[in-house]
């Protein structure tokens, strides 16, 4: 039994252009999560970015900015939350392919 680094070459490169694809994907899907009632409101990227964030204007309490503040740190965590699930759920294992070692291969 030989080792052919080629294929193996070949094979990580199609790994790596599917992983591309789906980030793609998921970098145009979108997740919503809510904080106060739904006073607050952000929408996030399956890539894990702050799409937009709508704030109803009850929310907004000039005595008390500190509430808003927890509301849309809140809301802010949640749809950072839904989106890495969102992403694990789309790229599987993949998703954490930074320890290369599982390969078996010397020195890795």
């Amino acid at each position: 039994m030989s080792f052919d680094m080629n294929k193996m070459l070949e094979q990580v490169q199609q790994m790596q252009t599917q992983m591309a694809a789906a980030q793609e994907e998921l970098a145009k899907e979108r997740v919503e999560a809510s904080a106060g009632g739904g006073m607050v409101v952000v929408t996030a990227t399956g890539a894990g970015e702050i799409a937009e964030i709508k704030i109803s204007p009850e929310a907004i309490d000039p005595e008390d900015p500190e509430i808003l503040a927890d509301m849309i740190l809140a809301a802010v965590n949640e749809a950072l939350r839904s989106a890495q699930a969102l992403a694990e759920s789309k790229l599987g294992g993949a998703a954490g392919l930074g320890d290369l070692g599982n390969l078996g291969l010397p020195g890795m």
